[in-house]
């Protein structure tokens, strides 16, 4: 169960409200407790989240006993939602702006997806409407098949939310950020809308994959089936991440996406050749020892991030780039590797 804190939050502290479409059942009727299990039809949420005053970007600042809304995330309000009040309501609140969709990846948590998720808002002072899409992870490293299968169930519920998130007025896009085994999902719902001819969702979405555990092979045939996308789908990657490591052993050494070499001239020319954008970010700073949650410090970063992609052009460039932690910017290979040698 999630429970609300009986404490008032700060003065000082940020309130961020936060929506959630799960697959995940709940574990009693009319409750916002979700478990490992599969629901039969999407549970929907509103969740008023709190962040601490002493909050340090890229961290979720955990309960340490009792709840405490001065020294840690809490969540101050909550409500389940029906299927047309949760469609409704994030329609009117988004007017002409964007909505923010995030799915994440495997062995995670109801609770640790809506924390991160709200660490990532409060980070980047996102304006637009925040969106949880949960699947049943089992929250468990022993899980990852169990995952892997909760993933595939997921497929036509997600479809179904872009889908929605399209239908509503004005001209704002709906921003997708996938991480891990969820970009997994992410691929399957698009290409799955691309076969439906759902080309007018498609054309609503700017994507990020966020270390994809996607075999590249398999990668390459959804990219096939989707096409270029209006806005170049983006990936993040770090050759160093551990946990990719262990999905290419599990899974017969098959290469993963999010470990992709943007050094590589093959990596380069497909990337522009398929209309994506490769950013290698194994330069950020984790404390993380699988070194698999970096994109989560990028939210700090995003908006001098996007100015200065802007400023260069490259905001909508396909191609393979480098993070440069210096200037928050993305930066070509040799650029940067040219830079280093001769500052």
């Amino acid at each position: 169960m999630l429970a609300t804190v009986s404490s008032p939050a700060p003065e000082s502290s940020r309130q961020h409200r936060v929506y959630a479409a799960t697959t995940r059942a709940r574990a009693a009727e009319g409750t916002n407790a979700y478990t490992a299990s599969r629901s039969k039809q999407m549970n929907y949420a509103r969740f008023d989240v709190s962040v601490p005053p002493g909050h340090v970007a890229g961290e979720i600042e955990w309960p340490k006993g009792a709840l405490n809304p001065q020294t840690s995330f809490a969540i101050v309000d909550q409500r389940t939602l029906d299927e047309r009040t949760f469609f409704r309501t994030i329609s009117a609140q988004a007017a002409q702006g964007d909505v923010g969709v995030f799915i994440h990846g495997y062995n995670v948590n109801f609770q640790e997806a809506l924390y991160r998720l709200v660490q990532m808002v409060a980070d980047a002072n996102i304006d637009g409407v925040p969106v949880l899409f949960s699947w049943p992870s089992q929250a468990a490293i022993s899980g990852y098949v169990a995952d892997k299968e909760a993933v595939t169930y997921s497929r036509d519920d997600l479809a179904s939310l872009l889908v929605r998130l399209a239908a509503r007025p004005g001209s704002g896009e709906t921003v997708v950020l996938a991480h891990s085994m969820g970009s997994w999902l992410l691929m399957e719902a698009l290409r799955q809308l691309k076969l439906q001819g759902r080309d007018d969702v498609l054309a609503r979405l700017k994507v990020f994959l966020a270390a994809p555990d996607i075999d590249s092979n398999v990668f390459e045939t959804q990219l096939a089936v989707i096409g270029r996308m209006r806005k170049p789908i983006t990936i993040f990657v770090s050759k160093d991440d551990v946990a990719l490591q262990v999905s290419e052993l599990l899974a017969g050494d098959s290469a993963r996406v999010g470990k992709l070499d943007v050094n590589d001239p093959k990596v380069m020319d497909a990337a522009r050749e398929k209309g994506v954008q490769v950013i290698d970010i194994s330069a950020i700073a984790t404390d993380d020892s699988l070194k698999h949650g970096r994109f989560s410090a990028l939210a700090s970063m995003s908006p001098r991030l996007t100015k200065d992609s802007r400023k260069q052009g490259l905001v909508d460039e396909a191609g393979a780039f480098v993070f440069d932690v210096a200037s928050a910017a993305i930066k070509a290979p040799f650029r940067l590797a040219s830079k280093i040698v001769s500052p």
